[in-house]
């Protein structure tokens, strides 16, 4: 899979993955996958890249793209520590690909990649789906600590947080593994952008379909804060999966797969 050149952050490189339609037009839709703090694209399973539906004979609906963000994952430098960063290397990857608009889905601090970029870059959005997030992140200071002094330790309680009851334990210690392959400089800089992030006054000026998906079990961006995203942003969708935790789309890849299809479908 290729890398794409950011010519407007220096020629910063980031990995990502392509799936689906080849080409983008009115009726196949560009999808780019953000994924959260410590992530990279591997947080996205095939039922998200292989969208279903009528559009093509091989019955995908859209271009999805899936990239690892500065630092993550396959992609080199040393990451970011503010949302506004992170937007900026988004809307710097739909130039390098010549994407016009994208519908932007994004989870955790991904998600709130895709509010900022929402408010910041309105012309670049055809749509949000927000998985797992808020519209204010804030980050417990014993994590930042532990991040810093005990990478291990901080990872693991991380981990126990991240799953629903239902998780499998395999599924749970490959995403302690993935997050431990970050440095402790690129997973606290994630979670600093998350801890500065607000933007609870200004969920009324988001104009593009969203669709919030959230777990009943999510201990890190529980059920209200989904809530509050779905009632404070305009005509914004909400869809609850039973006993899924914050990595819902790893938890129950088919449901997530299925809402998010329904949602492009609605586009």
């Amino acid at each position: 899979m290729p890398f794409a050149q950011l010519d407007d952050l220096g020629g910063e490189r980031v990995y990502y993955t392509r799936h689906g339609v080849r080409g983008v037009s009115d009726s196949v839709l560009a999808l780019v996958c953000v994924h959260g703090a410590g992530g990279s694209h591997l947080s996205w399973p095939a039922e998200i890249r292989h969208l279903p539906g009528p559009a093509s004979s091989s019955g995908e609906t859209a271009a999805v793209y899936a990239l690892d963000l500065p630092g993550h994952g396959r992609s080199p430098g040393s990451g970011y520590q503010t949302i506004g960063e992170y937007v900026a290397v988004v809307v710097a990857f739909l130039d390098a690909l010549n994407l016009v608009k994208a519908v932007i889905v994004g989870h955790s601090m991904g998600g709130a990649v895709a509010l900022e970029m929402a408010l910041s870059h309105p012309d670049r959005v055809q749509g949000l789906v927000l998985i797992s997030t808020g519209a204010r992140l804030r980050v417990a200071p014993a994590i930042l600590r532990a991040i810093g002094s005990d990478f291990e330790g901080a990872v693991s309680l991380l981990g126990d947080f991240a799953y629903g009851p239902d998780a499998p334990e395999a599924l749970k210690r490959l995403g302690q593994q993935l997050m431990a392959d970050n440095s402790p400089e690129v997973l606290l800089g994630d979670f600093l952008a998350c801890d500065a992030f607000d933007i609870v006054s200004r969920l009324g000026e988001i104009a593009v379909p969203t669709l919030v998906i959230v777990g009943t079990a999510d201990r890190l961006t529980p059920v209200k804060y989904a809530g509050f995203l779905a009632q404070n942003i305009p005509d914004a969708q909400l869809v609850q999966i039973e006993n899924a935790g914050h990595m819902v789309m790893l938890e129950r890849p088919q449901e997530v797969g299925e809402a998010v299809a329904c949602f492009v479908a609605s586009l």
